[in-house]
């Protein structure tokens, strides 16, 4: 209504939001960034080992029956030791996320996004590298991104086009950065080896969606941020906030629009 003041949002991202609206109405925005990076990091790392571990589908085995006498490539996948890593947005999350692939033996990270970030790369050696070179050489590519205009679709046919066959693709970022039909294709037709998603297109995704249908894709209902001290905290965090704009104070972390 034209009364709004402040809006408090309990997320890291923003693109809920219409900014540029909010912004010609000088109304103040308040967000949860720093809070809830270790959780979607290590929740970034668990869809990463499920997919390339097969984790679903091997249980799934487990209960219909499929599990019989051991047959040495049953079930196999790919692991992390002395392979290449690309995260696509070495933000607060991508570097948590990177920190904690390193001790799994990871051969050399590859990042990219608006610019090089040396002091931030610098601690896992990562180099910037163009969108197209880390779909190329990346046996993982883990999208953690924030969604703008420059984002929105950029994982496409090209994109899925460029990457290994053995590789695999993670987003715990926004679904909007993935288009989802040319994921199915690329996934459906063998063209990289598997994916893991927390956020889809729209969400919840409904149950008939065709991603739903792949052994190969592993999909989890936005629940990178779900730990209840991290969902504490972030309410916590979000009710400081709406207090602090309501006083007309500065806000423990307001978004500079």
């Amino acid at each position: 209504g034209p009364g709004l003041k402040v809006i408090s949002t309990l997320s890291v991202g923003f693109d809920h939001l219409e900014l540029d609206e909010i912004k010609k109405r000088g109304i103040r925005v308040g967000y949860t960034p720093d809070v809830l990076t270790d959780a979607t990091a290590e929740l970034s790392v668990a869809l990463l080992l499920s997919a390339c571990r097969r984790l679903p589908e091997a249980a799934e085995q487990v209960k219909s029956g499929g599990w019989t006498t051991w047959k040495p490539l049953w079930m196999c996948g790919h692991g992390l030791s002395n392979s290449t890593v690309g995260i696509i947005g070495l933000g607060r999350i991508g570097q948590a996320v990177a920190r904690r692939l390193k001790p799994f033996g990871v051969r050399k990270f590859l990042y990219t996004g608006s610019g090089p970030k040396p002091e931030s790369a610098a601690e896992f050696g990562a180099e910037f590298v163009p969108l197209t070179r880390l779909a190329e050489e990346s046996d993982f590519v883990v999208v953690t991104c924030a969604l703008t205009p420059a984002t929105q679709g950029m994982c496409n046919k090209d994109f899925f086009g460029r990457m290994k066959k053995t590789s695999v693709f993670v987003n715990t970022s926004r679904g909007a950065v993935v288009n989802q039909e040319d994921l199915y294709d690329a996934l459906a037709h063998g063209q990289i080896a598997a994916a893991g998603l927390d956020v889809t297109t729209p969400e919840p995704l409904p149950t008939d969606h065709p991603l739903l249908s792949l052994k190969n894709c592993v999909i989890l209902p936005h629940i990178g941020s779900a730990t209840y001290a991290t969902r504490s905290t972030m309410a916590v965090l979000a009710a400081n906030n709406l207090l602090a704009g309501l006083r007309g104070e500065p806000m423990p972390h307001e978004l500079k629009l």
